[in-house]
Parts: structure tokens; sequence; C-alpha cells
């Protein structure tokens, strides 16, 4: 069994990197991936304990840009090695970035009237602080009973406490993971094939065509009906294949590491393209 889409307390996580590890292993995962936002320290932090812990570690990222004016997220696996300083500068911008974003948020939420700093949640945030860690200062401070309603009252897309983040270009995005070694899935595409008119074949085709690599068809938010349909597309177009439960957490009512019960041969499926991205002439396995 692998789980291919997991964050630690170094992004969004609740845990860190050697608890991940240690859960997997209790899970009897034989493989995991490290799927921070914008960050590798969760990866490079778990990497001592996951051989002595009998859990293959494999590097990955998950980075947001925009497509059509919405926002989505690609995921990066990098099978070879770690990616090297060129991408470890682009993440390097993405976080001053994102403490720029996190600096207006906080003013964005004082003009609505509520008593928020952005040290306050930089301490919930530790390495990195996004906008599920200012929703959990307002469930602290009594402004919202949950996180789900944090972010439907003042901190999702449609929401006035929204602050638009200056995400890199889909291009960019897809470019760094190529040239880094990697290859590119995108994250929970159901959320935006829901949303549109074409269908997932058409949609997989167009960012197939900009240079993405595979698709993330087993997810935690995806119906039956959807994986088998996002499965079909992928293979017709030539698009590696990718799945994980996208775990952040053991909290009530969000999705458990390992829940998909994905087998190891998923792990050797997408290792087996990312080797036909990289070197196209070599011979499948």
């Amino acid at each position: 069994m692998v789980d291919l889409h997991a964050h630690t307390d170094c992004s969004d996580g609740k845990l860190s990197p050697q608890q991940l590890i240690d859960l997997a292993a209790r899970l009897g995962l034989k493989a995991l991936s490290i799927t921070d936002h914008d960050s590798l320290e969760g990866y490079d932090m778990a990497l001592p304990y996951a051989q002595p812990a009998g859990v293959e570690l494999v590097c990955g990222i998950e980075l947001s840009t925009k497509l059509w004016n919405r926002s989505i997220h690609i995921l990066g696996y990098f099978f070879q090695q770690p990616p090297g300083e060129t991408f470890r500068r682009h993440l390097a911008c993405l976080q001053k970035a994102r403490r720029e974003r996190n600096g207006r948020l906080t003013e964005r939420l004082r003009q609505l009237g509520l008593s928020i700093h952005l040290e306050d949640a930089e301490k919930l945030g530790r390495s990195q602080t996004g906008r599920p860690h200012f929703a959990q200062l307002l469930v602290n401070r009594g402004y919202v009973s949950s996180i789900r309603e944090a972010f439907a009252v003042y901190l999702d897309e449609s929401a006035p406490g929204y602050v638009e983040r200056r995400d890199p270009s889909l291009d960019n995005v897809l470019r760094w993971i190529r040239e880094a070694g990697g290859v590119s899935s995108w994250a929970h595409p159901g959320r935006a094939v829901r949303e549109d008119e074409r269908s997932a074949r058409d949609l997989f085709e167009e960012l197939g065509a900009r240079g993405l690599d595979a698709v993330e068809v087993y997810h935690v938010d995806h119906t039956a009906d959807e994986m088998a349909q996002f499965r079909s597309a992928a293979e017709i177009l030539g698009l590696g294949i990718s799945g994980g439960s996208d775990f952040h957490g053991a909290e009530k009512g969000r999705a458990q590491l390992g829940a998909l019960n994905l087998p190891s041969s998923l792990l050797e499926e997408l290792r087996a393209h990312s080797r036909r991205v990289h070197d196209p002439l070599r011979s499948p396995l």
C-alpha cells in the first residue's frame, strides 16, 4: 500500500515529519510521498527516519498556480534525486510571496473588525503559515466555531477576507518540475472538472499539451465514477496516474493516511512514466 499525497507541519499538516513516518510505518505503508506546499523541508527532515522504519520516502511537493482564473495545485515527484539549488531558489521566492500575502491577509481581516495579528498566525504555522493557520486562529479567538466556517465566512476565494496570492504561472511550475528532473501531476482535478463545461479528457488534453505529465486520479474528493473516468482519460492521452489521501492530520472528518488503499503498482507505474518522460527513447520496463 502506498500514499503519494501527504502533508507535515512544515506546511499545513498537523504531524511532524518524524510523526508522519511513524504513522506510515504503523499503517503498513510501503511508500509515502511528502508533498508539502512550496517546501521540501518536511521531506528533508523525514529522510533519516524513513529507511529505518521500512518506508520508502518519495520526494514530492505541491505548488499553487492559476488555470482559467482558478487556483489549482500541481504535484511534483522526484524519483532520481531531490531537486537542486535552482528549484529551491524558486521555492524561496514562493515563500517570500506567501509571507507578503499573509501580511495583506492580516490587514484585510483587521479591516473587517477582527483582532488578528500576523505573529499569532505564524506561531500556529511554524515553518510556513497559510490560510488554514489563520482559520485556526479565528476559531481560537471565538470568531467562528470551526475551520470550515472560517473559510466559508472569511477565507474562501468568494469570502470578504480573501486576498489574492501572486502564484507562478502554470507554464513556469511545469517547467520548474521538469527541469529539476521530476514529473508533474494535477492534484485533485475533480474540483475543477465539476466547475467546467468541458470534459475531463478535454481538460487533461489541454494541460498535457502545455507539459503536464500526470493526473491525480485517486483522491478522497473523487467519487468512484470520477476516478474511473479520470483514469480512462489519462490512459487514452498517455498521461501518468498518481493518487493519495491528501492527509493533513488525524482530525475526525478528514482523510486518513492510506485511506485509499492504493497498491504499490501505482508507484511503480508512475516511476516508469517518469523514466519515459525524461528519456523518451528508453523502452518501458
